[in-house]
């Protein structure tokens, strides 16, 4: 997790991100301020849950409003590798920080690094984990195509990984492209939290329900209206005594219907922090400020 100096609206985003928008009465010190202590709020929640947090500090320069989403920009998988990917905005690519990397690797063992941000000389973007959603147990990789994830570069990493892939578009109320998978599908073991409706294509929406089918996963189906409000950014996390948190924000939380909510609770224990500053103006909840880390520690084989 990335704590942020200088959180803030981002117009270079804004085009295709439909979930944010300005908190009017609010200077950019309060929205700072707010957004720090809803990041450490989130920090706190995790560890007394039993999660292990390693938090990185985010730079005064060059300012990055959306350091606070670090999963964008990598993904660390537990053969080694570490993915860093194009950016569709030119003033988040500075994110891609070497002194992070640097310091994963003075814990994890780090064998290859595969460097796809020249991809953004070619106009193709490929956001980490908010345009993949990987389903780890049965290597399946999902993509909600959009101005941010390119269809043939998804399909050339979701190879490289040795994951089948299955690309599809989805769409919000007003039949704009959602701009990221993660806000409306999750994946945990045995569960999918997935707006169906989403996906206008009868086939495309068949394959996906499909695949959920074959791997055996109980589908949680939700509305744009709770997508809307987050409620399908969402991560399953493990926790130091080997249980599972589902980590959510309050407003996806609030969102959810009770019977929604008790089917996820059988596969995982709930943790809801509130994040209203961050979810209101960055256009990004809970799943987004976390990026996973899958990586062997040093000295395991």
């Amino acid at each position: 997790m990335v704590r942020p100096a200088r959180f803030g609206y981002n117009t270079e985003t804004a085009a295709s991100n439909h979930f944010q928008h300005h908190m009017q009465g609010l200077g950019a010190a309060a929205i700072q301020a707010r957004a720090y202590a809803e990041f450490d709020e989130l920090v706190a929640a995790l560890r007394t849950n039993g999660v292990r947090v390693l938090v990185f500090e985010d730079t005064l320069e060059p300012a990055k409003p959306d350091a606070v989403f670090p999963n964008n920009w990598l993904t660390l998988h537990p053969d080694g590798r570490v993915l860093l990917y194009p950016m569709c905005a030119p003033n988040r690519r500075p994110e891609r920080r070497p002194d992070i990397l640097a310091a994963l690797r003075r814990q994890f063992t780090v064998t290859d690094v595969i460097d796809l941000s020249t991809h953004e000389q070619e106009n193709r973007f490929l956001e980490g984990t908010g345009s993949i959603l990987f389903n780890h147990e049965h290597r399946v990789a999902y993509a909600a195509l959009s101005p941010r994830t390119d269809a043939t570069l998804f399909r050339e990493v979701a190879a490289q990984l040795g994951y089948r892939p299955v690309a599809f578009r989805a769409y919000d109320a007003q039949g704009v492209a959602i701009y990221h998978t993660n806000v409306m599908l999750c994946i945990g073991s045995g569960f999918a939290v997935v707006c169906l409706e989403s996906i206008t294509d009868a086939a495309e929406r068949a394959a996906v329900v499909g695949s959920f089918m074959v791997s055996g996963h109980e589908i949680v189906n939700i509305s744009l209206e709770q997508v809307a409000r987050f409620a399908g950014n969402l991560l399953a996390l493990q926790t130091a005594a080997g249980t599972t948190l589902l980590a959510m924000s309050q407003s996806a939380f609030q969102a959810l219907t009770e019977p929604q909510r008790q089917t996820l609770s059988k596969y995982a224990a709930l943790l809801p922090p509130p994040i209203p500053t961050i979810e209101t103006i960055g256009g990004g909840s809970v799943r987004c400020m976390l990026a996973e880390v899958f990586l062997p520690p040093l000295g395991t084989k």
